[in-house]
């Protein structure tokens, strides 16, 4: 048997990380598009020097004259921690979750003349009771957002999902489902809710199960399958080898707009992908199995997952899936062409703590990726760095030390000009 992450590891790791949620008492998306047209970001930050955390806008085109630089800051207060952007579904709204505060906001922009955005405040949105907010779905038809809560209502076993009204930001309903006595029993639960991902073709929503907010009381290892029309969980599924293999999925795709139907997911312990089928007949989810194995690829913390551009640069129908790795700070890109195995295309070295990513076009013309390099301040997974690099080439084209030059961390990142990848979990 391959080696594996123990728990007493698992501890370990997240009593490194346990700095990251500081005073919290307990405490994707649906629009598709190509590259960004130009390297302005915002990038959700904390402070290092006491103060209030945020998000600023970033030119990030090595091209440009103005690279590296940050045009705007909007303060969010001190131990908000913001950690996912997202924009609707028509990309006209800028929404963003949070660890701490009030745990999501919309961000108001303004755009001159140009259609460049700033942000002109921040409004706190009512999650009715629900903490520590992480990723977000917007539905096709502009109707309504979905939100995973990590800490649920606070309790140490908890977890909740959000469902807004995406026009007046009106909390509709909260999705709870206890954790069973045996949680191999077969009944559905919600716990630590994290990563969401959707098909709504097949009318399904899927979200993992990753590690209570303080990173010590619990950790998941499920993915749950819920009916987007009778807002239900229906089935949860293991994602590790026993139910004592606690692997921390993070992040989870359910495959739509005529691929295959898999489900994928990234988990922290063992820095692994998982892959299972989704039966359209049957309407429910098969067994998980590993396909992406990091121990033996001397990877681990498996992130984010985007589909982004492929070898063919005039080609938008040519997309690789993109994966970043914390350690030892890399992003994979990976062929879908023979599911469930995923065949490595090339790899993009960042810096350790490799996060967050996005995709534009320099000011040349050159497809970018920018690389988010910092995981929640964890030790020896905070480079902190921005790194840009050429998506065909590899070439690093450019760096931004936020930390060095600003004293500011970089948590998350998303083009100001909308979504920066074509399809975001």
């Amino acid at each position: 048997m391959r080696t594996r992450f123990t728990l007493r590891t698992a501890t370990a790791l997240a009593l490194v990380l346990v700095s990251l949620l500081g005073s919290l008492s307990v405490a994707a998306h649906g629009g598709e598009t190509g590259t960004a047209p130009n390297g302005l970001f915002f990038v959700d930050y904390r402070s290092l020097n006491g103060g209030a955390d945020g998000v600023a806008l970033v030119n990030l085109d090595p091209e440009s004259d103005g690279f590296g630089e940050i045009l705007q800051t909007l303060e969010l207060g001190e131990g908000v921690l913001p950690h996912h952007l997202y924009y609707n579904h028509d990309q006209s709204r800028l929404y963003n979750t949070a660890l701490g505060g009030a745990f999501l906001y919309e961000l108001i922009l303004e755009r001159d003349a140009d259609d460049i955005p700033t942000i002109t405040g921040a409004t706190p949105i009512d999650t009715g009771g629900s903490i520590v907010g992480e990723d977000m779905y917007f539905s096709e038809d502009g109707s309504s957002f979905w939100v995973t809560f990590i800490g649920g209502s606070g309790g140490e076993r908890d977890g909740s999902v959000g469902v807004f009204d995406a026009r007046t930001n009106e909390l509709l309903q909260t999705i709870v489902a206890p954790e069973p006595e045996d949680p191999a029993s077969g009944e559905p639960f919600l716990l630590y809710p994290h990563g969401i991902s959707a098909n709504e073709a097949r009318g399904y929503m899927v979200v993992t199960s990753t590690v209570h907010p303080d990173l010590v009381t619990g950790m998941g290892n499920t993915v749950t399958l819920i009916d987007m029309d009778t807002k239900e969980p229906v089935q949860t599924v293991l994602v590790g080898e026993s139910w004592e293999d606690l692997s921390q999925p993070v992040e989870v795709l359910m495959l739509r707009d005529g691929l295959p139907s898999y489900v994928l997911v990234t988990t922290v312990m063992g820095g692994d992908v998982w892959v299972a089928p989704f039966d359209e007949a049957t309407g429910r989810l098969g067994e998980f199995t590993e396909v992406i194995d990091g121990s033996t690829n001397e990877l681990g913390i498996a992130l984010e997952f985007y589909i982004g551009p492929g070898q063919d640069p005039e080609s938008d129908e040519d997309q690789l899936l993109y994966v970043s790795f914390a350690v030892p700070g890399v992003v994979n890109a990976y062929s879908l062409d023979n599911l469930p195995e995923l065949e490595l295309v090339k790899t993009f070295q960042a810096e350790p703590g490799t996060h967050h990513f996005g995709f534009f076009r320099t000011e040349s013309g050159r497809e970018a990726m920018v690389i988010q390099n910092n995981l929640l301040n964890g030790e020896g997974i905070n480079a902190g760095t921005l790194t840009i690099v050429d998506i065909h080439s590899g070439e690093q084209l450019g760096r931004v030390d936020l930390p060095g030059d600003h004293g500011i961390l970089p948590e998350s990142l998303e083009s100001a000009m909308g979504n920066a990848h074509f399809v975001h979990h």
